[in-house]
């Protein structure tokens, strides 16, 4: 769908218990799927393959694009984020103002650059920008 508008080659997508993942070269993608409660254990799946892809060497932007409504733990920010030392942002892509107070709320919980977006080609350039200044 949207993944077209952006001119990066797409790695390798995944479909899992939580939702689908688009790995790229430094950045992620994560749709998680409607009604989640994500926390740390139901996430496993998905940081086992960001260990996978990028170890703790590889400099990468988590990049959420909230299509669907989903709950998640923000405690468990904490444990994920201590597991990539080379997790250089978070990026949030929202679609209404619900999810905008909810990403607020969020950045309080992350301990890295973080935003909100409108729009998934403004948070990829985002990382992008993460990445080559760091």
């Amino acid at each position: 769908m949207v993944y077209r508008k952006i001119n990066k080659k797409l790695i390798k997508k995944f479909e899992i218990d939580v939702g689908v993942v688009y790995f790229y070269k430094n950045y992620v993608i994560t749709e998680i799927n409607e009604g989640i409660v994500l926390n740390f254990e139901k996430a496993a799946s998905l940081l086992q393959l960001g260990l996978e892809y990028y170890g703790t060497k590889i400099p990468f932007v988590y990049i959420s694009n909230r299509v669907h409504s989903y709950s998640f733990e923000p405690m468990s920010h904490h444990k994920s984020t201590g597991m990539f030392p080379n997790l250089k942002g978070f990026a949030v892509v929202i679609y209404d103002r619900l999810n905008s107070d909810v990403a607020k709320i969020e950045q309080t919980f992350i301990n890295k650059p973080t935003n909100i977006f409108y729009s998934l080609e403004e948070a990829v350039a985002w990382a992008e920008e993460l990445i080559v200044i760091d």
